[in-house]
């Protein structure tokens, strides 16, 4: 029967090893080791990418850094791409995602996310002098450039537009700039980047959804003690002013509401 329970034994061990870590553990282990260790794609501009230089930079890199700082250790980023990003979590490859991923439903029952860091909206775009556009009902009749399965592709057909196909943000705003399509539906956070490196582009902004999508720092469950830690960063950095100039940087403004 010796057998038996060396089976026993091993199956224990190895539920064990399944099973979330004791209270306050990483946290402990991330604060011994003087390392945040974060989990980021590196090639989703402005938010994680590589500059002229090489080096790693984006808002979300100075949103870890920031709040590394406030947990009072170094950030050591590690970078992937996005369809296994957050399965390295599970695979302890790091210790958080710091990436723009949103919060849903689905992804909360597996994960744990801080508050949110950064709110994304609708936007409805068009050119400088247009006033035909002023709401989204306005597009009835009206040409929007849109990538065909996205969202925002969605809400223009549902408000009568005809759809003008693209690649993604960057062709949508060439079409409206080119007189091609009258307007375009897409993302808040894009848009700002945009103007932030082309201020003087003749496209502006008539009309924003009011609900926006949130994105969160996301790390495995069952680590209350790191969880409260992140948050408490967060609010540290959004109350001494880190968090608006992080964000006046990257796209002109406040992006947390």
């Amino acid at each position: 029967m010796n057998w038996l329970k060396t089976v026993a034994a091993a199956a224990l061990i190895q539920a064990a090893a399944l099973l979330p870590a004791h209270a306050g553990e990483n946290l402990n282990a991330i604060k011994s080791a003087g390392v945040f260790k974060i989990g980021t794609e590196g090639t989703y501009a402005p938010f994680t990418y590589h500059d002229e230089s090489g080096k790693l930079v984006g808002f979300d890199v100075e949103i870890g850094e920031a709040v590394a700082a406030k947990l009072g250790v170094k950030a050591q980023f590690v970078e992937g791409k996005w369809d296994g990003l957050i399965a390295g979590l599970d695979a302890n490859r790091y210790d958080t995602v710091i990436n723009q991923v949103g919060i849903t439903d689905a992804r909360k029952q597996k994960y744990d996310f801080s508050e949110p860091y950064i709110a994304s909206k609708a936007v409805l775009i068009v050119r400088d002098g247009d006033d035909s556009i002023k709401s989204f009902t306005d597009l009835k009749g009206k040409k929007s450039a849109q990538s065909l399965t996205s969202n925002f592709g969605k809400i223009a057909t549902e408000a009568g537009a005809e759809l003008v196909g693209t690649d993604g943000f960057d062709q949508s705003i060439q079409l409206v700039l080119t007189k091609r399509a009258d307007a375009t539906i897409n993302d808040s956070l894009s848009f700002l980047d945009f103007k932030k490196h082309k201020p003087d582009a003749p496209v502006k902004i008539v009309a924003q959804q009011e609900n926006a999508d949130y994105s969160g720092i996301i790390i495995r469950k069952g680590e209350p003690e790191l969880l409260a830690a992140i948050n408490k960063a967060l609010a540290e950095i959004k109350a001494d002013g880190t968090y608006k100039k992080i964000a006046d940087k990257y796209f002109g403004q406040d992006v947390s509401k």
